[in-house]
């Protein structure tokens, strides 16, 4: 690990404002004189090309679609990008302002607009958006969604940085683990997401369970359909205890009504391609399923967390070479956890990781 120095190196006189040259616009935003970092931008860039991609030929080319569920295509890695992003941008933004209350008030109408946009866009107010039909029913409408959990991950790690924040200015010293030893709260808070998100996962029993169909197009619409499970622990689609979990909290009828397990082989001939729900299919194949719910968006947290303590590298370490030890050092360890799970038959659990299905 590189050590941590204090002074301030060329690039991160490019985070601070500066009088107009002939290069400032690569660096500043459009409405006044911000910095901009302009990797971050780029990356940003990229991960809603990414999302645009996916979203628009996922279903052409399943490969690069949501996994049905365990698995990781190239659609799962944007949610992960978009909150590593977020993380970076809190580091970055709160660094500037050194006002508890005034970057609360910052963190708390940002977090409203994203959840207010979040229930806009996919709470189903908008019905047939090419007959720009609109309206919502308030029983069948979705709490959950992709703003929402950006907004519940900003929300807990910028609030963390804010309060944090005079602890490890103070004990910002050198050496190898200086940064970690800076900045434990984060760490604190990391592991004790982890611990909860293990012990619901693991710990919790799920009783048996129904549900209505709702789906128009089936010839068991309208009808109460049940799904027995009765176990504690388990990870397929049917029985896991993140789905029980937002079935209590959010209500059945509240969840994602098209999840990505109808793709799967247990639910339709066409696997990995949509297709009809074969007509021996499981029950659940047609049970709602929330991808963005309660426990999958609190683990979605540790994925700002590391976005945060790439962003402190970026603020405290000098020079290119430093910063690209840390990140790869980190990066490694995190790869030999993730393989680690693989290979010790743990690995299905990730599939409740994937931040968007």
């Amino acid at each position: 690990m590189a050590e941590i120095k204090v002074e301030r190196s060329h690039d991160q006189h490019l985070l601070e404002p500066k009088e107009d040259t002939s290069s400032s616009y690569t660096r500043r935003s459009l409405a006044g004189n911000r910095p901009r970092l302009a990797s971050l931008d780029i990356f940003r860039g990229l991960t809603v090309a990414l999302m645009i991609l996916v979203d628009d030929a996922g279903g052409d080319w399943p490969m690069i679609a949501h996994a049905p569920w365990n698995g990781c295509n190239l659609a799962d890695f944007v949610m992960p990008f978009f909150l590593f992003i977020v993380g970076v941008s809190i580091a970055l933004s709160l660094k500037r302002i050194s006002n508890k209350f005034e970057a609360c008030k910052k963190v708390g109408f940002r977090t409203c607009k994203l959840l207010f946009w979040g229930l806009l866009l996919q709470g189903g107010f908008s019905h047939a958006p090419d007959e720009l039909t609109y309206g919502v029913d308030v029983t069948m409408m979705r709490f959950c969604g992709i703003l929402q959990r950006i907004a519940l991950s900003y929300l807990v790690v910028a609030l963390v940085e804010i309060f944090t924040k005079d602890s490890h200015e103070e004990n910002l010293s050198t050496g190898r683990f200086s940064i970690f030893k800076s900045y434990y709260w984060h760490w604190i808070v990391a592991a004790s997401v982890l611990v909860i998100y293990l012990a619901t996962l693991y710990g919790t029993y799920v009783p048996d369970w129904e549900f209505v169909v709702y789906d128009k197009d089936s010839v068991l619409y309208g009808k109460i359909l049940s799904v027995s499970c009765g176990v504690r622990g388990k990870l397929n689609p049917p029985c896991n205890a993140v789905g029980y979990v937002d079935r209590q909290v959010l209500g059945i009828n509240h969840m994602y009504h098209h999840p990505a397990w109808r793709r799967s082989k247990a639910c339709t001939d066409d696997s990995p391609y949509e297709g009809a729900i074969r007509q021996d299919a499981p029950s659940w194949c047609r049970a709602p399923f929330e991808p963005e719910g309660i426990l999958s968006s609190i683990s979605a947290i540790l994925s700002t967390i590391i976005g945060v303590h790439f962003g402190h590298i970026i603020l405290h370490l000098k020079g290119h070479s430093a910063r690209l030890k840390h990140w790869i050092s980190t990066g490694l360890v995190l790869l030999a956890l993730g393989l680690t799970l693989h290979f010790t038959h743990c690995e299905k659990h990730l599939a409740f990781w994937s931040n968007s299905k």
